[in-house]
């Protein structure tokens, strides 16, 4: 790869096999064509739904094989969420990242259990938090002895039903050493906007995407269907699948600009 901007990118949660594959097939396609590393992103699980009777997953054991089949079939790395502690080994047999949802970013025994695998563990962190307080949640996974951990921005809570983006928490978390990502669709949601689901502001991802890149991000995570109306979970907010690759262009070609200082 000849960029060191990397992505994470695949559907917010495995529907099928099919689907899964045919999206992580064009990713890889993307990866290759554009010379940038892409992680796989799909939940076996989506613990934190709004509702009960909405869709979560095919479960753990499942998901997995579905991901490993991925694996086998592109090459891609592999990231998934872990909710409970006992998830996160046989997780980790498959997984190449951890990831922590935002809504647990500060279980402490999640974040030990998830940094003691010696994975790499990616910390979404909590709409809830300032970015500040991501110091102490980083340092609970480092005690461990894993220096792997990276922080996810994924905006925060704005009154009710919507989030924001401060770009000033890229800047400010990326002081401490540790990547820095920037969730360019989950920023966009509107939580529980739809009464039953969430809704979404899909139209804005390409505009913060820029933005993030511009401010200097390790990398881009982003959720991709190819048909986000049909998707069983955060249709709204997810970029189409055919989009992808000509945001990606746009992102690399403002990432290869010169990072300057400024006073």
């Amino acid at each position: 790869m000849n960029n060191n901007l990397f992505i994470i990118a695949g559907p917010c949660v495995i529907e099928d096999e099919a689907i899964t594959l045919e999206i992580a097939q064009e990713l890889k396609r993307i990866s290759l064509n554009l010379g940038i590393e892409i992680i796989f992103k799909a939940s076996y699980d989506k613990a934190n739904r709004s509702s009960v009777r909405s869709f979560r997953g095919n479960g753990m054991n499942q998901g997995l094989k579905i991901l490993e089949n991925v694996k086998v079939a592109t090459g891609l790395k592999l990231l998934s969420d872990v909710h409970e502690t006992t998830e996160v080994n046989q997780a980790a047999e498959v997984l190449d990242v951890i990831q922590i949802p935002a809504f647990l970013c500060r279980q402490t025994d999640l974040l030990l259990k998830a940094a003691a695998t010696n994975k790499t563990v990616n910390i979404k962190k909590g709409q809830f938090l300032a970015p500040w307080d991501m110091k102490n949640v980083i340092d609970k996974a480092v005690n461990t002895g894993n220096k792997n951990v990276w922080i996810t921005e994924r905006g925060t809570t704005f009154g009710y039903n919507n989030l924001v983006v401060d770009f000033r928490s890229l800047v400010i978390m990326r002081e401490w050493g540790y990547p820095v990502i920037f969730d360019a669709t989950h920023s966009v949601q509107l939580p529980g906007g739809a009464g039953e689901k969430s809704s979404g502001q899909r139209e804005f991802v390409p505009h913060l995407t820029r933005a993030a890149v511009a401010c200097g991000v390790d990398g881009l995570f982003m959720e991709v269907h190819p048909e986000p109306e049909k998707a069983l979970s955060d249709g709204p907010n997810m970029l189409y699948l055919k989009d992808v690759e000509l945001l990606l262009k746009e992102a690399l070609t403002i990432n290869a600009l010169p990072k300057g200082t400024y006073l």
